[in-house]
């Protein structure tokens, strides 16, 4: 199987995910089961049907999480330099908007673009990999061609 890059912060949030899952909201959804098998008629009891649709998307998740987990390969940005790499905090300006952002390059299972992380397989990041400071990249995007200059390059 291909090793999953991570951070140390999406490792940790994803461990934290999973202890929370497996000690918390797994034993919670149980006992709601049980609470709910105790209304008697099974068939006609949504408080049951709900808990065990709750039940299977916590047993997935864990599934998925420690899968995830089991790959993972926990790279530290701080101990790299240079070029855009993995972990790699880059502020980069719009060349047609000047509007500028800071993306840090994550693996996928940390993406989140609503808070800078940038999933190491999107379009941008491919763009942005192996580049310095002062350079151009030009990237396909959803809306139509966009043109970037990379302003700072981070590792922390």
């Amino acid at each position: 199987m291909e090793k999953i890059p991570l951070t140390r912060a999406g490792h940790t949030a994803l461990n934290e995910e999973l202890k929370t899952l497996k000690s918390i909201e797994r034993p919670a959804v149980i006992r709601a089961i049980a609470e709910a098998r105790e209304h008697g008629d099974l068939s006609e009891n949504a408080e049951y049907h709900a808990a065990r649709e709750k039940q299977s998307f916590i047993e997935g998740r864990v599934k998925e999480l420690e899968g995830i987990l089991s790959l993972a390969e926990v790279i530290d940005p701080a101990k790299l330099s240079g070029s855009v790499k993995f972990g790699a905090k880059v502020t980069v300006v719009d060349e047609d908007t000047d509007e500028e952002k800071t993306f840090q390059i994550v693996g996928e299972p940390e993406a989140d673009i609503e808070r800078g992380l940038l999933n190491i397989k999107s379009p941008l990041a491919r763009a942005l990999i192996g580049k310095d400071e002062g350079e151009s990249v030009e990237v396909r995007t959803p809306g139509g061609e966009k043109s970037y200059e990379i302003l700072s390059i981070v590792y922390s």
